[in-house]
């Protein structure tokens, strides 16, 4: 699905902002109203376009689907343990990464309840799911391999697996507070993840307590 979305993306401006509308009316759409019952003529509806010109950029509504959630993926990509500006501090750098996914899944729990919902109906938005979960996973491996590299992160652990695990973790806690709405000061959220990412990973800090 991702190939057929690079494959057909516009590239004049006006077919920019017509592809753009009609990713964001889908949203809309697929939020108010679930997967299954959203209808391609809403969308069309909603973007003020018509039906000939969605089937310029997507084949149906799995497509624009994929688009949505690329487009949510891509916001939700918070900064890798190594892309934090001017900051060499391992937990610091860990602990903005866990405050800008956080942060990011919150405005975005509505769209991740749906991804969860059409995964477990259509195996191909589960695959969809999967990968984008692993594009998660591969980024904070590389982050831990390198602190391992540089001696600050406990060697005998396999980046790989202790990503899926850790990054599990943010996501299942994301999930269950901020769509099942299990709740929680924000402050307290961030520093419980970072501690224990932290103490996983054998990562010195001095994170203090809100």
């Amino acid at each position: 699905m991702t190939e057929d979305i690079a494959r057909k993306a516009p590239v004049t401006g006006r077919g920019i902002r017509t592809r753009q509308a009609l990713v964001a009316a889908a949203r809309f759409i697929f939020e108010r109203d679930g997967y299954l019952d959203a209808r391609l003529t809403d969308i069309t509806s909603e973007a003020k376009c018509s039906t000939g010109t969605f089937y310029t950029y997507f084949k149906d509504k799995e497509e624009i689907f994929a688009a949505v959630m690329e487009e949510a993926k891509n916001e939700m990509l918070h900064p890798g343990m190594e892309h934090v500006h001017g900051v060499d501090d391992p937990a610091a750098i860990i602990e903005a990464s866990n405050r800008a996914y956080l942060k990011s899944y919150r405005r975005n729990a509505n769209l991740m309840r749906l991804l969860e919902q059409v995964a477990n109906i259509d195996p191909k938005v589960r695959e969809l799911r999967r990968a984008r979960a692993w594009v998660f996973v591969e980024r904070n491996a590389r982050g831990i391999q390198e602190l391992q590299e540089r001696g600050l992160a406990d060697p005998d652990v396999d980046p790989v697996l202790a990503s899926r695990v850790l990054s599990g973790m943010i996501s299942r806690f994301a999930y269950s507070t901020f769509v099942l709405n299990d709740g929680g000061e924000f402050e307290d959220l961030v520093y419980t993840a970072t501690r224990l990412w932290c103490n996983a990973l054998c990562i010195e800090h001095h994170l203090t307590k809100p």
